[in-house]
């Protein structure tokens, strides 16, 4: 591994070599993520596999299907446009490598230069490739398609989708399987209904009214383009091999196609034509192999993914609108364990309310309209949070609110702050505290007015108007009658008046 140097501009080769971990031989699976693509019709300076599902960018999102999925998994991401953004979003994580497609030479050309990464004299096992934009895929549709090519005993398997829109404006290859009859009417005998191949959306359009004609088995096929165009079973990408029966082949695939690119699908007509077997299989769910090409399609598939997160809580906690709010998979996560205790959890999310990572909920709590919470912000019991109130920290910070807390309108409160139990924090006030100096706040006080707060420790019990505290210890001190004395209009001494002057 090339050491890292803070503030040093790396190429993208020695980048690869900074975040790729070993590649372990003693684990036999595989996944080949393929992340190299620009996306042009995205039209985005964004890495299309940056573009986030649910709050996740997508090719993150297949990393972790494929890491629940397959225990232990060896994983290799073939990155190209934009490859420092991609390589830094996924990191240095264990049996991780990156390879990088400095030409985009087509979807096989990216799994040969993936593949470089395995020395085959060390390798014997299974390959999976999946796209990296296909960000709707589970953890349980890798177990399912682990399990039909395992149990399948074949050499080469194919997760397929089955379209029901308008066949026009299916743009995926589409899956070619064999007639009950050859083109001279012969029986196919059990060949029937085997894959022979793949055709991509662009060479059907390039046909120029005569049939397309494959043979399998020795017998010959056709195939008009309406029957082609019509063909609902489509490829989504996905694909399983025997890795020494991969590496036989794919370095013989050539570019003689409409797109003079390299296509993986063509290893199905190379393991048919090699004797080897080729299996496919659907998901019972079409969505999870949902990939996208523009924006339109991207905001479906967070609608979908809005969609299931809400279908995991929906009994749960009570969500106001559920076409529009936020909340994180781990903290969706935290809530089913939640629920695991049988004891209410009494939760409500308004509308628009977005719960980031980290956030860590607890029972009673109402979050009102358009609220939002990010980093490692963790609530005591019965706490209410009024409307476009902002709580958020770093990652290395941490923010603790105590038990029957109220937070009202429009607050902004960041950093490292701990608010003690039964304290309220009324509208218009900004609060902040930094690694160095943390925002230390007592039980039941009361900060209201316009005021900010920076860094500063306030003791138990305290009344706080219209003050401007920056790294201050504010006391609790009785006066003779009882009273506890209030901090009202406390104002630092202004700095600058010297370049003030009046108009």
């Amino acid at each position: 591994m090339t050491e890292y140097s803070p503030g040093k501009e790396e190429s993208v080769e020695e980048l690869v070599k900074i975040y790729s971990s070993d590649f372990d031989y003693n684990t036999k699976e595989t996944a080949v993520l393929l992340a190299a693509g620009h996306g042009k019709r995205i039209k985005s300076h964004t890495s299309k596999m940056l573009h986030s599902i649910w709050g996740v960018p997508t090719v993150e999102r297949v990393y972790n299907a494929c890491r629940k999925g397959i225990d232990k998994v060896n994983m290799i991401l073939v990155v190209g446009i934009k490859a420092p953004d991609v390589i830094k979003v996924i990191g240095n994580r264990k049996n991780t490598l990156f390879a990088h497609q400095a030409t985009q030479n087509g979807t096989g050309h990216a799994v040969q230069v993936g593949l470089e990464n395995i020395d085959s004299s060390k390798y014997n096992g299974t390959v999976y490739v999946l796209p990296g934009d296909m960000g709707l895929i589970d953890e349980d549709t890798m177990i399912m398609f682990r399990k039909e090519f395992n149990e399948a005993n074949v050499d080469m398997m194919v997760l397929t989708g089955l379209y029901s829109g308008d066949p026009n404006e299916n743009n995926y290859g589409r899956i070619i399987r064999v007639k009950d009859k050859d083109k001279d009417g012969n029986s196919s005998g059990k060949d029937a209904g085997n894959v022979i191949g793949i055709i991509e959306h662009k060479d059907i359009l390039s046909l120029d009214g005569k049939p397309y004609e494959v043979e399998f088995n020795g017998k010959k096929y056709q195939y008009s383009k309406t029957e082609l165009i019509e063909n609902n079973e489509y490829n989504s990408g996905v694909f399983a091999f025997d890795y020494k029966k991969l590496v036989e082949l794919i370095g013989k695939l050539k570019s003689d196609n409409v797109q003079n690119e390299i296509y993986i699908t063509d290893l199905i007509y190379a393991f048919n034509k090699k004797g080897y077997t080729v299996g496919a299989v659907s998901p019972q769910q079409q969505h999870v192999i949902m990939g996208f090409n523009n924006k339109s399609v991207l905001k479906q598939m967070d609608a979908i993914a809005r969609k299931l997160a809400y279908d995991r809580v929906k009994d749960l906690i009570e969500i106001d609108d559920p076409d529009d709010f936020f909340i994180d998979e781990s903290v969706i996560d935290d809530i089913l364990e939640m629920d695991k205790e049988g004891i209410p959890l009494d939760i409500r999310i308004g509308k628009g309310a977005h719960i980031g990572k980290g956030v860590k909920l607890n029972y009673n709590l109402y979050l009102h309209k358009n609220v939002y919470i990010k980093g490692n912000v963790t609530f005591g019991r019965n706490v209410k949070i009024w409307e476009n109130v902002h709580l958020s920290c770093y990652p290395d910070q941490t923010f603790e609110l105590g038990e029957n807390v109220e937070i009202l309108w429009g607050d902004i409160i960041k950093g490292n702050i701990k608010i003690g139990d039964g304290s309220r924090i009324e509208s218009s006030v900004n609060m902040t505290g930094s690694e160095d100096f943390p925002l230390q706040i007592g039980k039941n006080v009361t900060i209201k007015g316009t005021s900010y707060i920076f860094g500063s420790i306030i003791d138990d019990d305290l009344f706080i108007e219209h003050s401007v505290l920056i790294k201050k210890r504010i006391e609790k001190i009785k006066k003779k009658s009882g009273e506890i004395q209030k901090i009202k209009f406390v104002l630092p001494m202004p700095e600058g008046l010297d370049a003030c002057e009046d108009i």
